[in-house]
């Protein structure tokens, strides 16, 4: 355990970034697999049935792999392989609660502008990815707003994400030989 007065370094934001679209690619593959099995299941059903069941899906499915990965290791796949783990202060794992609020919150990330583009009846895909990049480039910004430089759903849910430190390579010299 470290001691409680030595600072955690938070991940840098680009790192942060690559991580997320190392995430969506992850993420990608997991809902597919959760709309196949669902779209599988359903296949007899109503429209107006798998229609809205297939919305429940895409936000379930990754809810649960979110909240198990941060619950359990403290990182998903992408953020292992960055070396970023999530934490919350005071707790051995980030508590299940913490866990989900901080998924929901995460909405922020593109809800804001899903809402916009039906509100205002914005369907072409320029409008959409517009939108979609203008809500990014604003919810990404607001680690410059935190002294810590954490992302808004981060201080909200009181979790925070921090660097992990290179893996050390054994040295095959440093080993004792044995007789």
């Amino acid at each position: 355990m470290q001691n409680s007065k030595t600072p955690v370094a938070t991940p840098t934001l680009k790192r942060r970034l690559i991580c997320l679209v190392y995430e969506l690619f992850l993420l990608t593959a997991v809902v597919m697999f959760g709309l196949l099995i669902f779209l599988l299941i359903t296949q007899k059903m109503n429209q107006g049935i798998i229609e809205h069941g297939r919305t429940v899906v895409l936000f379930l499915v990754p809810g649960i792999y979110f909240i198990y990965s941060w619950t359990g290791s403290g990182h998903t796949l992408a953020m292992k392989t960055w070396r970023i783990k999530l934490v919350k202060v005071g707790y051995a794992t980030v508590p299940f609660k913490a866990a989900a609020v901080r998924y929901l919150l995460g909405w922020g990330w593109v809800l804001p502008a899903l809402v916009i583009c039906w509100r205002f009846h914005l369907t072409s895909k320029t409008q959409v990815a517009s939108a979609l990049a203008i809500n990014i480039v604003a919810w990404g910004m607001t680690v410059f707003l935190d002294k810590d430089r954490q992302f808004l759903h981060d201080r909200l849910a009181g979790t925070r994400l921090i660097s992990l430190p290179k893996p050390v390579k054994a040295d095959k010299a440093a080993k004792p030989a044995q007789a």
